[in-house]
């Protein structure tokens, strides 16, 4: 009984120790702020959801490769869609680009750096 005890609370902190959450920030037209969070889980990507309080927008990624590169769809709530790139500089921060459907560009940052956007 006491090692089904043990299994069972070592897998439960494993589980909740797989999921990372990390400030993201996504500048777009006329340098419009989106602020949200990402959220990695260890093999299966993650996903993302910022807002600039009238629009959302939201992607969802599979893990990075050797490369420490993702692309990822993005959708928001406007009507909006695009794909966005990102790479991770270190496990936990990073950024790259969102190319929407219109052409625009936006800037897309995770981690620390968001903080500062």
């Amino acid at each position: 009984m006491k090692t089904i005890l043990v299994a069972a609370l070592l897998g439960s902190i494993g589980l909740t120790a797989c999921d990372v959450s990390h400030p993201v920030a996504v500048v777009g037209p006329a340098n419009t702020v989106y602020r949200g969070t990402a959220t990695a889980t260890f093999l299966e990507g993650g996903w993302f959801q910022v807002s600039n309080g009238g629009t959302n927008c939201s992607g969802r990624y599979t893990p990075a490769s050797e490369t420490r590169k993702v692309t990822f769809p993005v959708k928001c709530s406007n009507g909006l869609a695009g794909v966005g790139t990102a790479q991770y500089e270190t496990p936990r921060s990073g950024g790259g680009e969102i190319v929407m459907q219109d052409g625009s560009r936006w800037q897309f940052i995770f981690g620390r750096g968001a903080l500062s956007v």
